[in-house]
């Protein structure tokens, strides 16, 4: 009984520092957002004097620099819920680094009640799983597919990857592996707010739905 008490805090405090690394990360995204923004007048006089004195290379070449400095903030989602923010945005940007593709719709246009560390424990458990199973796909069948929105009053999440096959074990939820310990953290907080969850597997994907009480 000792023991799990202190598994359980240190999952916890582990959890938590976790969440402030990602409060970190997407409000240095939102930062780098609102300075785009601040310098957008500045970058369109600039060009405008290339333009007026025919300077077609500088031109092309502004934008090229304006294209590459957007593409480091245009992948930033915002559903409306801080915490959502902070795990998708740190995972996409994880997505991105391991060459797997992401389409997303998020929107939480509420207050939610599940408390931030259990949403940012489902969702980054679930999507670590998600990246895991796609790395052991070639780069260009790698796909994770993220929906989430409010179904009356439940917060819906539902996370499809692609995948090598359908495993059973891909249901497990076994103490002792990584992936299993992860999912069993999921399972029990589900449980805990008294949501429901459930997965498919197909040939080639595997999906995951939440459904959790606001």
């Amino acid at each position: 009984m000792f023991l799990d008490k202190l598994i359980a805090r240190k999952v916890a405090a582990f959890e938590q520092e976790l969440l402030q690394k990602y409060y970190a990360e997407v409000e240095n995204m939102y930062g780098m957002m609102r300075g785009w923004r601040h310098d957008y007048r500045h970058h369109i006089q600039a060009m405008k004097v290339h333009a007026a004195r025919g300077e077609l290379e500088e031109i092309k070449g502004y934008l090229d620099m304006l294209d590459e400095d957007l593409t480091s903030v245009e992948t930033v989602v915002r559903t409306g819920n801080r915490a959502a923010d902070a795990v998708l945005n740190s995972k996409l940007s994880l997505a991105g680094e391991r060459q797997i593709r992401t389409k997303t719709y998020v929107r939480i246009p509420v207050q939610l009640t599940t408390p931030e560390l259990d949403l940012c424990t489902i969702m980054g458990n679930l999507l670590d799983n998600a990246m895991e199973a796609c790395m052991e796909l070639p780069p260009e069948r790698r796909l994770i597919r993220i929906y989430m929105e409010m179904k009356g009053n439940f917060l819906y999440f539902a996370l499809t990857n692609t995948a090598g096959g359908a495993k059973k074990s891909s249901f497990r939820t076994t103490r002792g592996t990584g992936r299993g310990l992860g999912l069993g953290r999921v399972d029990a907080i589900v449980k805990k707010l008294g949501g429901h969850i459930t997965r498919a597997s197909e040939e080639e994907a595997f999906s995951t739905e939440v459904l959790l009480p606001q």
